[in-house]
């Protein structure tokens, strides 16, 4: 049995990463989502091990400790990051897995898993991606502006990527993304099994 893939998804707010990941589990229901762990309080709305696990802060540092974390990252006080043993269980046993994370934690990831697969999700232009921010009405023009400086810097190292999906249609970027999944299934190395089973058999 072939080992599954990675793939890490990135893309700057507003790019609409997480529509497009929602359609994909739609449609592949034999992907598993990597459950970041975090140590924030819970939001009106979140659910343990819906979109994150909540962990305290203590739990957090001791896995730090015992590095089981492929990557990770504090903000305001409070940690994030992505744990190992899930991530390696699934693809041990051919599951593909897809980890959802910024620039930085891509980064670090690919180090540690280099045969990872890094797919950019982008904007089809800079104001597309500066309307998709401003008519979500929830922000003040100061955030919108700090989270479009954000997104630019993003953009600018999308060529550590091993591949970029433009989501200007929303069904053709959900159509892109499972492509390269399904391309990456049909490589040798995942498919050199089946040429020693039908030799072996001749």
């Amino acid at each position: 049995m072939s080992k599954g893939t990675v793939f890490v998804v990135s893309g700057p707010s507003g790019s609409g990463k997480d529509t497009i990941l929602t359609e994909v589990f739609k449609k592949r229901k034999d992907i598993f989502f990597s459950i970041s762990s975090i140590t924030r309080d819970m939001r009106p709305g979140e659910v343990q091990d819906g979109k994150y696990h909540f962990i305290s802060k203590a739990e957090f540092e001791k896995g730090l400790e015992n590095e089981e974390f492929l990557e990770y990252n504090k903000y305001l006080e409070n940690y994030y990051g992505t744990p190992k043993a899930p991530v390696e269980e699934h693809i041990k046993v051919g599951d593909d897995v897809v980890i959802e994370v910024d620039v930085n934690g891509a980064k670090a990831i690919k180090e540690k898993l280099p045969e990872a697969v890094l797919i950019f999700i982008m904007p089809p232009s800079f104001e597309v991606l500066l309307n998709r921010l401003s008519r979500r009405g929830t922000e003040t023009q100061e955030q919108i502006k700090g989270r479009m400086e954000a997104a630019l810097k993003e953009i600018a190292v999308a060529n550590m990527y091993d591949y970029i999906v433009i989501n200007d249609d929303l069904s053709v970027a959900v159509d892109d993304l499972l492509a390269i999944m399904r391309g990456c299934r049909l490589k040798l190395k995942k498919q050199i099994n089946i040429i020693d089973e039908v030799l072996k058999n001749a």
